[in-house]
């Protein structure tokens, strides 16, 4: 008998991002525009509230679930922002962030050999919490549709698979900064009714979209289907918190929760109280972000297409997927090194995200205007 780990776990590669990342942080003087971290620093009044959740001697177990009050936020939120009704007692779990959140989901809901449908390019994690559940991933190619499923090519997607669990949503999407409108989503609401499939949808960009574009959740649509994720940190500048909740239906919730106790135990008490804050307090605070992620992205999108850079239409998010122009090295990795090198600027290769991104690169612009100023200036002197 040979001893060893587990086989799934190990086939599945480090994340592609954290390990360019790091590989190109050695080139002295770089500006860096790759991982989905916020540049701002959390609001004080959150601040306080964690200060004041360590003095009031939060540090002890709380509930699976979550706290009842924060708990109780989330509903707020989901209400006042998407019109989503949610009891916090048979609705929702809070998680580790989404991260947490897509694993909770695979186990929760896959079988071995069971699959889950998304649109690529995609943020890589999904395959591994896929893969490490025992399921497969089915990677539609969604470039020529502007990155989003139509409910055409959804439908015929799950008439040739079989085995189709869910339908794995990201909206504002990572990498490309698309999203659906109210319509395009109640069209692919009634494609997963008709097959009888559950929708994982990814919302966490939700608060940060752009031009008047309003979210709407496909909950919205097939609250029976989906299990919807969403969390604190990327509008709200708390990543390090590890902040994410569930909203998931009633007739499945224990089935999460037992995944979730299991992985987990229970999030951060004090952790929670300045969620609880944030969700209850934060909306001004969104908005100014919001603003200043609105004028990165018009600042970019002008100057990245003067220098021969296509640009998928980005309503939300922090990301520009922009396709490398004609007469650079089309290999992502290639060419992402050779920018990292030669001109000290910091994508991450297209290819991260599945092999539908191969000859793009993802830009965050999750960086202050001064840095994403320079950056233009040094890719302008290298291509221009």
């Amino acid at each position: 008998m040979t001893i060893g780990v587990n086989k799934i776990y190990k086939n599945i590669p480090n994340s592609y991002i954290r390990a360019f990342d790091e590989e190109i942080s050695n080139v002295e003087g770089i500006i860096k525009f790759t991982l989905g971290e916020p540049d701002f620093d959390i609001p004080t009044f959150v601040k306080d509230a964690a200060k004041q959740a360590i003095e009031d001697n939060y540090s002890h177990y709380g509930p699976t679930n979550g706290m009842p009050f924060y708990r109780q936020e989330i509903c707020n939120y989901l209400k006042r922002h998407y019109d989503l009704e949610y009891d916090p007692n048979k609705n929702i779990i809070v998680t580790a962030g989404v991260s947490q959140g897509l694993s909770n989901a695979a186990h929760a809901l896959l079988n071995p050999g069971e699959k889950v449908v998304v649109s690529s390019p995609y943020f890589t994690m999904y395959d591994t919490t896929i893969r490490s559940a025992y399921g497969e991933l089915v990677e539609v190619d969604t470039s020529k549709e502007g990155f989003k499923f139509t409910p055409e090519k959804l439908d015929e997607v799950l008439d040739q698979e079989d085995n189709i669990k869910y339908v794995l949503l990201n909206y504002p999407n990572n990498p490309t900064g698309v999203s659906y409108t109210s319509d395009e989503l109640k069209e692919l609401a009634e494609v997963i009714e008709k097959h009888d499939v559950y929708c994982v949808s990814d919302e966490v960009y939700s608060a940060l979209t752009y031009d008047g574009f309003k979210h709407t959740s496909i909950a919205q649509f097939i609250p029976n289907r989906t299990i919807l994720l969403n969390g604190m940190s990327k509008a709200y500048a708390m990543t390090g918190y590890r902040l994410g909740y569930m909203a998931i239906p009633e007739d499945i919730y224990q089935t999460f929760y037992v995944v979730h106790q299991a992985t987990l135990t229970c999030v951060s008490t004090a952790a929670q109280i300045a969620g609880a804050a944030a969700l209850r307090d934060g909306d001004e605070e969104v908005e100014k972000m919001r603003k200043a992620y609105a004028e990165r992205r018009n600042f970019l999108i002008p100057e990245l297409e003067k220098l021969g850079f296509e640009i998928a239409t980005p309503n939300g998010a922090f990301y520009l997927f922009i396709k490398i122009p004609e007469g650079q090295n089309q290999d992502s990795r290639k060419f992402a090194l050779e920018i990292a090198k030669e001109a000290g600027v910091g994508f991450i290769p297209g290819e991260a995200f599945g092999e539908h991104g191969q000859g793009y690169l993802r830009m965050s612009y999750a960086s202050s205007m001064e840095d994403l100023e320079e950056g233009v200036q040094r890719l302008n002197a290298y291509l221009g």
